[in-house]
């Protein structure tokens, strides 16, 4: 066996691989995948590790790094198209693109991982997705052997999710390409609590810059931006996705909130463009009794951020068992309490959800 795979992850949560090696380039990346499906060995790739679990014991199968590099850029048609490798890291792109004033992609300012990781997870936070920008994705076909283009229509993008999240083994991003604005302020903004912060109105467009600036302090406040010395931010980000729910189903949800906390409480609600109303994970996590900082009878070594409901945190020497019990327990509390199912958000390695 390997050394454990925790250092490569943002939990610092895992056990070792059968097998760790780490691509560089692009033909060496395919040489892995295809050797790996040749011999029928399992394949776990890891860009930057910021939306895994890996279970205690580890994985039975190779583990890839992906540390490929290289930004192209193309202007043209009113947009410049940014093609980037995989093995990018993900707020650094940001960065550049704030920098050379490329509007799109700004509210996404401060999120860990690779540039590869985020068609799969279609990467979105303070109004902004990637699905907007992404115009197409390059890819490795392990089913036909052969790489691959898909447009934006065949990605499947929906609310955290993609085709590629949705058939994990089916396909290894090589590069993403983004279309981008030429512009130094961003586009609309449509996240309260940063047109709050920048002192502007829902719909209007601020600074790249200062757009850049605000959501890497409200991401701080929240200890969603990496820091070795925080414990906050030993995380995989937010656990648990935002229920979104039909209309119906969200009238009993809300009748089941008056009931339980009173007429003055007041479930969180945004429309969805398909008549759904999402609402907010972490106000159903604090309402169901899980404070931040709650640990239960983990010893502290798995608890709720201190900073924020939303993330589970190994505040040093946690196992992933604690963690999964956590999710766990939080995830019963919140169907008790108001019979909705939250969904967890990483992806779970090594039959790491069983941990517990």
């Amino acid at each position: 066996m390997t050394a454990p795979l925790a250092p490569h992850t943002t939990l610092r949560l895992g056990g070792p691989p059968r097998r760790l090696l780490e691509a560089t380039d692009e033909p060496a990346l395919i040489a892995a995948v295809a050797a790996a499906d040749a011999a029928g060995e399992p394949l776990l790739l890891l860009g930057g590790g910021s939306n895994v679990v890996i279970a205690d014991a580890g994985f039975d199968g190779t583990a890839a790094l992906v540390r490929t590099t290289g930004v192209k850029r193309v202007d043209g048609g009113g947009k410049v198209v940014l093609t980037v490798a995989a093995g990018e890291d993900w707020d650094a792109f940001v960065a550049r693109c704030v920098a050379e004033d490329l509007a799109g992609v700004e509210c996404l300012s401060g999120i860990p991982g690779s540039v590869g990781a985020t068609p799969i997870q279609n990467v979105g936070a303070y109004g902004q997705d990637v699905a907007e920008t992404i115009v197409r994705v390059r890819a490795y076909d392990r089913h036909a052997r052969e790489v691959v283009v898909l447009d934006t229509a065949d990605c499947g993008f929906t609310y955290r999710h993609s085709r590629f999240k949705g058939d994990p083994d089916h396909f290894v991003i090589l590069d993403v390409s983004f279309a981008l604005d030429r512009s130094d302020v961003s586009r609309s903004l449509r996240y309260v609590e940063l047109a709050r912060a920048l002192a502007v109105p829902i719909g209007a467009a601020a600074p790249l810059a200062q757009v850049r600036e605000a959501v890497l302090a409200l991401r701080a406040g929240k200890g969603m931006v990496l820091d070795a010395a925080d414990h906050d931010t030993w995380s995989a980000g937010s656990f648990f996705t935002n229920p979104i729910l039909p209309a119906r189903e969200f009238a009993a949800l809300d009748e089941r909130v008056l009931a339980q906390l009173g007429p003055d409480a007041r479930l969180p609600r945004y429309p969805e463009t398909d008549g759904r109303l999402k609402t907010s994970a972490a106000w159903l996590i604090e309402r169901s009794g899980f404070v931040k900082g709650y640990s239960a009878g983990r010893n502290g070594h798995a608890a709720i951020s201190t900073k924020h409901t939303l993330a589970l945190t190994n505040r040093g020497g946690a196992r992933t068992a604690d963690l999964v019990a956590l999710a766990r327990e939080v995830a019963a509390g919140v169907h008790a309490t108001f019979g909705v199912a939250l969904v967890p958000e990483p992806v779970f390695v090594g039959h790491a959800w069983d941990d517990a």
